[in-house]
């Protein structure tokens, strides 16, 4: 696993867009290009696709097995989105929803995404989407996923932060967004008894602190966020783990009012990790100055 060498920006949405059941956001302030994105690198697209096809063997029409060539156009022969047809999708979905593919197909099918996410015009995909947002609806109930689709699902979440902006939509009753989604995505990845998933939840969490721009869904992401933080800091994280936690509290606590507080009244403070690294150091004296310890 490693860290992305590009550079994340995102696009100022300036004119409120009403689109069925989809309201891309209109408050934001135009985002500055900070450090870039932590993802998930080392997916070895090749064996995901030859595994993906192997269990589907039999089980697709003649469009899905289209649907197939053109996702190994898209990611081996590294052509553009324009090899997936309108038809791809609707391909995704099925798998996706049907019990009747097993567990196995999801994750490699997923994992398949997760690599697809790192490419700059994955948010063609996610336009084909709009409608009933499967993807993001998929990731939004994580919790009822196998533990192996939960890291896979984790995979391309994190990865998505290459290139995807903000977007909200009705689900179950409920307004949600993507970063609604990342932040349910997240919580539960820090707060599983998973290695993998906490690791890659911390990822998350420094992905959120480093893309996001200030708006009102952000400030009470921030307090969820930040009580997730402070119970995840009692499982006795690694170096790399608390850096990413302290780099989101203190993005946090330039974003929301109700941060310092709440570090106060439920501890625990990071200062309890000084001494671990230098850059650990710096931050836990940044959040200090706002909380003292």
């Amino acid at each position: 696993m490693s860290d992305a060498n590009g550079e994340t920006t995102s696009v100022t949405q300036n004119n409120q867009q009403q689109n069925g059941k989809e309201r891309c956001s209109s408050t934001e302030e135009k985002e500055i290009p900070r450090e870039p994105a932590l993802t998930c690198k080392d997916i070895n697209i090749k064996t995901e696709l030859e595994c993906l096809v192997k269990l589907l063997d039999g089980k697709i029409s003649k469009d899905e097995e289209v649907a197939i060539e053109e996702l190994h156009q898209y990611l081996i022969e590294d052509e553009g989105s324009w090899a997936l047809g309108d038809n791809f999708l609707v391909f995704v979905q099925r798998v996706l929803r049907e019990q009747t593919f097993s567990p196995d197909t999801r994750i490699h099918m997923i994992r398949t995404l997760a690599f697809a996410a790192l490419k700059d015009d994955v948010i063609i995909i996610l336009h084909q989407d709009r409608r009933d947002h499967t993807l993001m609806n998929f990731g939004f109930d994580i919790e009822k996923h196998t533990p192996e689709e939960q890291q896979a699902w984790a995979l391309f979440m994190c990865n998505l932060f290459e290139h995807v902006s903000p977007s909200e939509w009705e689900y179950s009753g409920q307004t949600l967004s993507n970063i609604r989604v990342t932040t349910k995505v997240a919580v539960h990845c820090i707060l599983s008894n998973c290695p993998m998933l906490k690791n890659i939840g911390t990822m998350m969490l420094y992905n959120v602190a480093i893309k996001e721009v200030k708006t009102v869904v952000f400030d009470d992401v921030a307090v969820e966020l930040t009580m997730a933080i402070l119970q995840f800091f009692q499982s006795s994280p690694n170096e790399d783990q608390i850096f990413r936690a302290c780099k989101a509290l203190a993005r946090f606590l330039e974003v929301s009012p109700d941060v310092a507080a709440i570090i106060q009244m439920i501890g625990p403070h990071p200062k309890q990790f000084s001494g671990k690294s230098e850059r650990v150091d710096d931050l836990i004296k940044t959040i200090s100055r706002k909380v003292p310890a």
